[in-house]
């Protein structure tokens, strides 16, 4: 049975802010595993801190939930998120955002290796300053609340021709 709501959404991206995406790799036994880390960093259009009720909305539309499980995407196709690799660069496309990216080449080769990039999609702004502080936003990435205040998906990495 499929149901259909009445209630009307609208997502207004300049809430968001500045988004930054951040991309590394974890060794593991099975090979490095690539991750992304999407977090607004704070600087809304009027100047002041993202809505983390907008940053849900944003999760909300995608099917997504704060918190839990990790959700795998190549078992879920209808799941409106994608990440194209391609030789020397990336795309990730949620609902209302398109995010091209240049990894590093190691993170380019895990994702090819591995066929999945692991997105860790948090509520909890960045507000450590600097975007470009890879030690700080890795400390960001990897802090338990930013965990517990995101969605984590396994995406396919798929080519041109996947």
């Amino acid at each position: 049975m499929t149901t259909t709501s009445s209630e009307t959404t609208s997502l207004h991206t300049t809430d968001l802010g500045r988004l930054v995406l951040l991309s590394w790799i974890r060794p593991s036994n099975g090979g490095d595993v690539p991750y992304l880390l999407l977090c607004a960093v704070g600087d809304d259009e009027d100047g002041t801190n993202p809505s983390t009720a907008t940053v849900e909305h944003l999760l909300r539309d995608a099917g997504l939930a704060v918190g839990g499980d990790s959700v795998d995407a190549t078992r879920r196709p209808d799941l409106p998120i994608s990440l194209l690799v391609v030789p020397g660069s990336a795309v990730l496309t949620l609902p209302h955002i398109k995010a091209p990216f240049i990894p590093p080449e190691g993170w380019l080769a895990a994702a090819e290796k591995q066929g999945v990039a692991c997105l860790v999609c948090t509520t909890r702004p960045w507000l450590g300053g600097d975007p470009g502080d890879y030690e700080a936003l890795a400390a960001f990435a990897n802090d338990q609340a930013t965990l517990e205040a995101s969605a984590r998906i396994i995406l396919p990495a798929r080519g041109l021709r996947s």
